[in-house]
This record gives C-alpha cells, structure tokens and sequence, in this order.
C-alpha cells in the first residue's frame, strides 16, 4: 500500500529514542528518495529535531550521485514534446503511445535538438534524408 502522509509515519520513528542515529539517517534518506526530494527547510528541521547535525553530510551528498535531495517543486513537464496522434488508427487496447516512438520518429527525421541529444543530432555529411541510416 502507498503511505498516504509519510511524515506523520516518519516523526514517530526519528524521535523514539531507542533508535540509532543511523537508522534515521536510513529513515530520513527513505523519506526524501520515497517523495523525490525535499525542501530545504523541511531538511534543516529534520535534521535538527533529531539531533544529527554531525551527520547530515550523510544525506546530503547523495546530490553529487543526481539523488533530489532538495527539490525546487516545479510541475516536472515531458522535457520531449508530443506528437499528435489522434488522426492515427490504434487497436481497441492501445491507447497510449511511448515517447520512444516520437523520439525514434525524430531521430529519422534529423529533427532532434542538438541539446539534448547531442550524440545523434548530427547525421553526416552524406545525409541526403532518404530515412534511417
């Protein structure tokens, strides 16, 4: 089952005494990884409420693995804009198109942008668009 309101299951954990200091971080770090990252005033509070301040370094690092550990709350947008696909004929049971098939379709196309594709933006120069090479 998916934990509704993870904070109010996790308080009870980090201010029980009995548990090791590690085993917050463990928890803290479960925490942050289960809701893509936190702010950065939720963090200190955490941190200070139960009383790691010698280790915080432990979460916090996990930014130099591309873990969000501080995240900005911007609504996550597709970074690849979808075709339209309404004209398409589709069987009864296939309703949803992966963005690999629009991402594939570009690629033959030569229409990647070279951001953020730059290894196969560039066709060569014997290109002469008459599909995949």
């Amino acid at each position: 089952q998916k934990v509704k309101d993870s904070m109010r299951v996790l308080l009870p954990v980090l201010l029980n005494k009995s548990h090791d200091s590690y085993d917050k971080i463990r928890a803290i770090l479960l925490y942050i990884f289960s809701t893509n990252g936190t702010t950065q005033e939720n963090l200190d509070k955490l941190i200070q409420n139960v009383q790691i301040e010698s280790d915080s370094d432990m979460i916090r690092n996990w930014k130099y693995l591309d873990v969000p550990v501080i995240s900005s709350f911007v609504p996550q947008q597709h970074k690849y804009p979808r075709r339209d696909r309404s004209a398409e004929e589709t069987f009864q049971l296939s309703r949803w198109t992966p963005i690999i098939k629009d991402v594939m379709e570009d690629a033959i196309e030569n229409k990647l942008d070279s951001k953020d594709w730059p290894y196969c933006s560039r066709c060569p120069p014997t290109w002469n668009g008459s599909g995949a090479v």
